[in-house]
């Protein structure tokens, strides 16, 4: 496993660390809530609200697993509107600790969202998500999150004409270029480089070692997409075949230079969780096996799940 001469940012959103060389900090797992078709919906329609003891039990659940194994969540809520981030923003902070992203396909909403955070003084644990490539006024998106205060920033980077991991390189650079051309500066910044389908998040891997080793900044994917892509493996062997599958992705992605995966709604979290903890103890191993070095948060799920282990490792 690569260790970076690159100088390596350790992002902190609402408490939680994550970046650095690998092995040092857990990957941050970030499962959605409030995305189309969430079961808090019931099969109603969004205006008509959602259930909030189903959404209060998904948030307890993820925050009681992520305790349990060390990697930390975020929640990635999602909104179509301003109206209903300021709902949604309101009911996961008032029901977790968690850090959170706010997540919208166009640019109206996600500013709504976020000078709401800023009223609401939540700017320290929020994340934007995100600034993309194919916003075609991504200047003006750009010169409003700064304006407002925002602190932490997703960039995304793809590019459609080369799907190459080298085309999420050109993609954050152009990203890059805009904040600089907007005289922009944020707290944090951390690089989502865009699933296709399943196998192609290895392009996802392989670009944020090229990332890291180019900028140093914690990068991120979203390997859930890859799974929820792939109908035909429920249609072969039902949920479980469909839910192994997933885990191993998200936890090969977790292993292969993801500081942060966004997992899919919040209901896998009891499937995804400990599979990234497995991942992080086994990156964990890996590093030490070559480095000498233990993981830096102590809050490890190398330390966590493994204390005597780590007690047999120390004495090599």
């Amino acid at each position: 496993m690569q260790q970076f001469t690159t100088d390596q940012k350790v992002c902190q959103v609402g408490g939680v660390k994550f970046g650095g060389q690998p092995g040092q900090y857990p990957t941050v797992v970030v499962p959605s809530i409030f995305q189309k078709g969430d079961k808090v919906f019931e099969g109603a329609k969004r205006k008509d609200g959602f259930n909030q003891d189903r959404a209060r039990q998904l948030l307890s659940e993820a925050e009681k697993i992520s305790q349990e194994t060390g990697v930390p969540v975020m929640a990635d809520i999602v909104a179509n509107t301003g109206k209903e981030f300021e709902t949604f923003i309101d009911f996961v902070a008032d029901n977790s600790s968690m850090p959170f992203c706010i997540d919208a396909w166009v640019m109206k909403p996600k500013l709504e969202g976020a000078a709401y955070c800023a009223q609401k003084g939540l700017l320290d644990r929020m994340f934007y998500n995100s600034l993309t490539v194919w916003e075609q006024d991504l200047a003006t998106e750009i010169k409003e999150i700064a304006d407002i205060g925002v602190k932490h920033v997703l960039l995304v980077a793809f590019d459609q004409e080369n799907q190459m991991p080298s085309g999420r390189i050109s993609g954050t650079q152009l990203l890059l270029d805009a904040i600089e051309a907007a005289g922009a500066e944020f707290e944090s910044v951390f690089v989502d480089t865009s699933v296709m389908n399943g196998p192609a998040t290895a392009f996802c891997s392989e670009a944020n070692r090229l990332i890291k080793e180019k900028w140093g900044f914690p990068t991120a994917s979203a390997p859930s997409n890859g799974s929820y892509m792939w109908k035909a493996a429920r249609e072969k062997w039902g949920f479980k075949g469909w839910a192994a599958a997933d885990a191993a992705l998200e936890s090969l992605s977790a292993y292969a230079y993801h500081d942060m995966i966004f997992s899919g709604p919040m209901a896998g979290s009891a499937r995804i969780i400990p599979a990234v903890a497995m991942a992080d103890a086994f990156l964990a191993t890996m590093v030490f096996g070559q480095t000498k070095q233990l993981p830096v948060d102590e809050n490890h799920p190398l330390y966590k799940l493994f204390p005597e282990f780590v007690e047999q490792l120390k004495t090599m």
